[in-house]
């Protein structure tokens, strides 16, 4: 059986060979091997937790008010990038290509929102708010293309690529694409933790530190949530914090979240996968943890230069064993929260639930095509006539996963201002201009097509046939 650095040296001699990675990237992946392979990963005493207090998560109701003065506020907007995440393909919900590039409301894509946002920014303040995109290997091509509609955009609009590591093979430790898969299954973007290196490694950081650049709002591209939020930029700008997560309280839907804790005097972020078997139910109740990261992130682009260039960013490292074609692999990746540790006066704040707004599924897409938002600006915005804060809980049968079939199943997205929860199973096929209120739930028994009639309104049903409606 070999050793662990037997195993590295043969892995680092085989990645050495790859011709299709850079230099950093080899060391980048060597490195995480190593550190995986070496098992340094502390655990979690669960007596020293403790809750953070408001001085470490600060609710955001207390944040100052922005400066009333434009020029003031410019000279905030002038310090600041966006930076979105945007290597993920949106194959879950049936797509090809980047979920960035899905429809979401009114013919627009979350890119397309994205760039109105940061446009209508600009113009009101006079500033130069840039745009940067973390694509995948996955994304890159296809973004490229798709960035060109924006040529004629007022906005400065940067790609750049995080790193590509090749699986490895956990028969033999060896990498993937030396074993006879030299295409793309053959390897991986290794998580969002990866932002901090590939921003270096890019290029970007230090271009934008010359142009006087000095904080990056982070966020997924799927979050329709995650805007531009003045008072935050103002906080930590006079606060001097290195590093903001954005929390939010959690509800029954984000229970393995993480959170953020107090630990031996720094904040940290607790995940699930850290957290010792018998104390997984308490880290999911809401009574303890009542918080969880919604992976908006502010970070000092200083700050991530001294941390990268000391090679500092030891985030914790997470397993991620997969399966491609019969052949079992091991991705290892890191996530952006985790490294809220290593900055200097790093703090959460406690955001309304609106910051939070992550289209996953198509279920998500129902929302946020409903009349429970409308669009201004290019912003997401809710309708005040909802009075419950809490969205509607809903839950879509496989006939509604991908998004071409959700499409066609929904003749026009019905109302649902007033509905507490909507389940829908099997062959069911949606009119026009309908209303849902209180729960629903629709059962299309197997074999038959049960069709929801156009202008129908249903409050508090149980519908198992069209008798029933």
């Amino acid at each position: 059986m070999a050793t662990d650095s037997e195993k590295l040296s043969k892995l680092q001699s085989a990645v050495a060979g790859l011709s299709q990675i850079s230099e950093n990237e080899k060391s980048g992946f060597i490195n995480l091997v190593s550190r995986y392979l070496s098992g340094e990963e502390e655990q979690i005493e669960w007596s020293k937790i403790q809750t953070p207090t408001d001085e470490v998560v600060v609710p955001y109701e207390t944040l100052a008010p922005t400066p009333e003065d434009l020029t003031e506020t410019k000279k905030l907007l002038d310090k600041l990038v966006v930076l979105k995440l945007n290597g993920g393909l949106g194959t879950t919900m049936g797509c090809t290509g980047p979920k960035s590039v899905i429809e979401v409301r009114n013919g627009f894509t979350f890119l397309d929102l994205i760039v109105v946002q940061i446009e209508s920014l600009n113009k009101k303040y006079g500033c130069n708010v840039p745009l940067l995109l973390m694509n995948s290997f996955n994304t890159h091509d296809d973004t490229a293309k798709i960035v060109e509609k924006y040529s004629n955009s007022s906005i400065d609009i940067h790609t750049f690529n995080q790193s590509q590591y090749p699986r490895i093979v956990v028969e033999d430790f060896m990498p993937f694409p030396c074993k006879g898969q030299p295409g793309k299954d053959g390897w991986y973007p290794p998580g969002h933790g990866d932002v901090f290196s590939s921003l270096m490694n890019s290029g970007k950081l230090d271009a934008l530190l010359s142009k006087g650049k000095e904080y990056v709002f982070v966020a997924n591209s799927d979050n329709l949530g995650a805007i531009v939020d003045l008072k935050i930029l103002n906080h930590l700008i006079n606060n001097q914090n290195e590093y903001c997560m954005e929390v939010t309280p959690k509800t029954l839907a984000d229970v393995k979240g993480g959170t953020l804790i107090s630990y031996e005097g720094r904040v940290q972020l607790l995940e699930i996968a850290q957290v010792p078997d018998q104390h997984v139910n308490e880290f999911k109740s809401i009574e303890k943890f009542k918080i969880f990261n919604t992976n908006n992130l502010w970070l000092n682009l200083k700050a991530v230069k001294r941390l990268v260039e000391a090679d500092a960013l030891k985030m914790e490292i997470i397993p991620n064993p997969k399966e491609v074609e019969g052949v079992k692999v091991l991705q290892l990746e890191t996530a952006a929260g985790a490294a809220i540790r290593f900055f200097d006066h790093a703090i959460g704040i406690n955001v309304p639930r609106s910051r939070f707004l992550p289209v996953k599924a198509t279920s998500d897409l129902l929302l946020v095509q409903s009349d429970l938002y409308t669009l201004v600006d290019g912003f997401v915005i809710r309708n005040k006539e909802r009075t419950n804060p809490a969205n509607p809980s809903i839950e879509l049968g496989p006939e509604f996963k991908k998004v071409g079939n959700f499409l066609t199943r929904f003749k026009s997205i019905p109302s649902i201002v007033e509905l507490d929860s909507l389940k829908v199973s099997g062959d069911v096929w949606f009119g026009s201009s309908i209303v849902l209120k209180g729960n629903v739930s629709i059962t299309a028994k197997p074999g038959t097509k049960l069709e929801i009639p156009d202008g129908a309104v249903l409050e508090n049903k149980v519908i198992n046939s069209p008798e029933d409606i």
